[in-house]
């Protein structure tokens, strides 16, 4: 075997499911591998957001011990978190470690001395803020900056898999993000699980808007900022100010609204209603015109009606959403609404399919509305990237990853914003 490949087969690999907090965390279990001398061990970061996410979780967990029939395979994440025994039991598995457990480098030893090192994560009071010097073949950095959740949405499993909300200091985020910025990255997307909720925690009760507003001031250098998903009924006066003033700050948004329908929002537990979405995108467009949306919703949820459902539709337009991320309901095990009136499974998929349609057609007027315009783009890979509205373009030539290139947006092609670089 020739050397670089067998120094490439002695890294570990990292298999990452679900959100941005995990590929965060993939980063710094990539780092305590390395540094514990981990030359033949795959690691899978699990999620647990739906079923289905579990699903593919265990069968490429299969998958891998064919492949990889003499490496050592972990299994991590919210899903083993939550059912860790499930994951000891499958023969494939050498270890199941907590997602407490998974950002310490104890826990990465050659020689485990159990199966299972899961903790209560209820009991965790701190979230530590760990330094990492940058992301395998990423382009953008994410950094932690909250974690766990102290609502209970009743179609969700997460709290129980992240444990209480808990925010990591403003000064070990600045420090990350310097570190970032001087190892070449133009882009950092703030993320957490309900990173709205930041500040409460700790000393002086910082909000997040707080935050951002110290983080940009003491980073000037950082091109990009970017919020990873926001509660609309959370926002503090400095975040909006900032979305008002700071250029830095993208002019896109990712909202967590799951459901346009008052009473589904009602029996979701969530603490917005209908007319506390369509205000808050109004606000945000009348203070920086050119913001996109982005938004998650879960269709047919118990109870959900088709006159529910199409209240959810209009909201697309009313808010005037552009990158939809759907998904079907998907009952959790021990959340209370899968103890409701369950909606027919095909019923869920068909309303998916129409609420992505209509979020398709959303996309292709806001991708024709920037034609014509000039766009800073970050380069992902090759010749593709992302302006500051997260729109794909192809710009026709290859760019070094994590390149700022100034770009005229000439067109569409394939569903995808082309341009020329100027």
């Amino acid at each position: 075997m020739p050397d670089d490949l067998r120094l490439k087969a002695a890294e570990p690999e990292i298999v990452t499911f679900g959100c941005r907090l995990n590929t965060y965390e993939s980063e710094v279990m990539r780092n305590h591998a390395r540094n514990a001398g981990l030359d033949d061990v795959v690691i899978v970061n699990t999620c647990a957001v739906t079923s289905e996410a579990e699903r593919q979780a265990r069968q490429t967990i299969r998958k891998l011990r064919r492949e990889r029939p003499g490496a050592r395979i972990v299994v991590t994440g919210c899903a083993a978190q939550i059912d860790p025994q499930r994951f000891a039991a499958m023969p494939e598995v050498d270890q199941v470690i907590g997602n407490q457990e998974k950002l310490q480098p104890e826990s990465w030893g050659l020689a485990p001395a159990e199966k299972v090192l899961v903790n209560d994560i209820m009991s965790v009071k701190e979230t530590a803020g760990h330094l990492i010097g940058g992301f395998e073949d990423r382009a953008r950095a994410f950094v932690q900056v909250q974690q766990g959740c102290d609502h209970r949405c009743t179609f969700c499993i997460i709290p129980y898999g992240r444990g209480p909300s808990r925010s990591v200091p403003m000064g070990g985020v600045v420090e990350q993000v310097q570190a970032l910025v001087k190892a070449g990255y133009n882009e950092v997307v703030l993320s957490g699980v309900d990173i709205t909720s930041y500040g409460p925690d700790l000393p002086g009760n910082p909000s997040l808007g707080q935050m951002v507003r110290r983080l940009l001031a003491c980073v000037p250098e950082l091109p990009r900022l970017r919020l990873s998903s926001l509660d609309c009924i959370e926002m503090d006066e400095d975040l909006w100010r900032l979305i008002e003033t700071e250029p830095r700050l993208m002019p896109h948004l990712h909202l967590s609204l799951q459901a346009g329908d008052d009473m589904i929002l009602k029996r979701m537990k969530r603490r917005h209603g209908r007319a506390d979405a369509v205000a808050f995108c109004r606000r945000v467009r009348a203070l920086r015109p050119d913001v996109v949306f982005g938004a998650d919703f879960i269709a047919g949820f118990p109870t959900e009606t088709e006159e529910m459902f199409e209240n959810t539709l209009r909201l697309v337009e009313e808010c005037g959403l552009t990158w939809l991320h759907v998904f079907p309901y998907s009952p959790r095990p021990g959340t209370p609404a899968a103890r409701m009136p369950q909606i027919d499974g095909s019923v869920r998929k068909e309303r998916a399919a129409r609420l992505r349609a209509v979020g398709a057609e959303a996309e292709a007027r806001t991708l024709a509305s920037l034609i014509g315009r000039t766009a800073s783009v970050l380069v992902e890979k090759d010749d593709l990237g992302r302006t500051e509205h997260f729109a794909e373009i192809r710009l026709g030539a290859v760019h070094p990853p994590g390149s700022l290139v100034r770009t005229a947006i000439t067109g569409i092609v394939d569903g995808k914003l082309v341009g020329t670089p100027l």
